[in-house]
């Protein structure tokens, strides 16, 4: 992990730890990390678990790429070193979500291994999970509901991943979620991994 570039400042420790918001919450603070392909299904899926979460009175939140693009990291492309900073800004967001009790889910493509590391060392042994959206190229630009599988073919798009920029696929994620089944089954799988 880099050191901050700041010299003059000093970590404060605060009055209440995991033990006081467990008992507040009634959960542990936790981060579910979708990666995949755009298209894949990684927001659909964590907008239904967010739900399915709050239903069985779990404080849950999702941080969706394209809406995080909207406002904290409006200042990034989508070149590789924006793509990093991108994932490194949100991995210490989901890091300070995770520390106050809270599950918080995040639909990123998330592109590079390295980066996918470097959020889950930010965490807390067992307190992220990294799921991969394991949806095969060919199903996700059939899908392609934001039409962005045309325009990157049409070289309208650069730097697409899994187009004109890599994808570097999980090679150990903690869950591997086909989409091609019912949400409602997808779902389930997740709930029963984080229970």
């Amino acid at each position: 992990m880099d050191e901050p570039t700041a010299t003059n400042i000093v970590r404060a420790e605060g009055l209440v730890g995991p033990v006081e918001r467990l008992a507040v919450l009634g959960q542990e603070g936790h981060t579910v990390w979708f990666t995949g392909l755009s298209g894949s299904g990684k927001s659909t899926l964590a907008f239904a678990l967010e739900e399915a979460l709050l239903t069985r009175a779990r404080a849950a939140y999702v941080l969706d790429g394209d809406n995080v693009r909207f406002g904290l990291n409006r200042d990034l492309g989508f070149s590789p070193e924006d793509r990093t900073e991108n994932v490194r800004r949100i991995g210490e967001v989901c890091r300070l979500f995770q520390d106050a009790g809270l599950i918080v889910l995040t639909a990123f493509i998330s592109p590079y291994r390295a980066d996918r590391t470097a959020v889950r060392d930010l965490h807390p042994e067992g307190a992220f999970t990294e799921v991969f959206v394991d949806t095969p190229l060919e199903v996700c630009e059939e899908r392609d509901v934001k039409g962005l599988y045309t325009r990157a073919r049409a070289g309208d798009i650069t730097e697409f991943s899994g187009i004109s920029a890599p994808y570097e696929p999980p090679v150990d994620p903690d869950v591997r979620i086909d989409t091609s089944r019912p949400l409602e089954e997808c779902v389930a799988i997740l709930l029963d991994r984080l229970t």
